[in-house]
């Protein structure tokens, strides 16, 4: 899909030369760059959510599951 957007120079400039560089198109380097942008910041979301939900003390159902889930897996093997 065709858009247009709005660049800095100097930010147009480096990222010309990097694609010249890789030997790809302007605009396949920004959609390598958007796409790593925007999955970088997933993770970074999933990071945060996951900090939130273990922020403080462990649940101590969770201990339960996670002495239940070892004595599984230990049979298993």
């Amino acid at each position: 899909m065709k858009t247009a957007i709005s660049v800095e120079d100097d930010l147009l400039q480096e990222a010309d030369r990097t694609a010249r560089d890789m030997g790809i198109s302007r605009s396949r380097l920004f959609s390598l760059a958007v796409r790593d942008f925007l999955s970088e910041r997933r993770q970074r979301e999933v990071l945060e959510q996951l900090n939130r939900v273990y922020d403080g003390q462990p649940d101590p159902l969770a201990f339960k599951m996670k002495a239940k889930f070892r004595t599984v897996v230990q049979d298993k093997w």
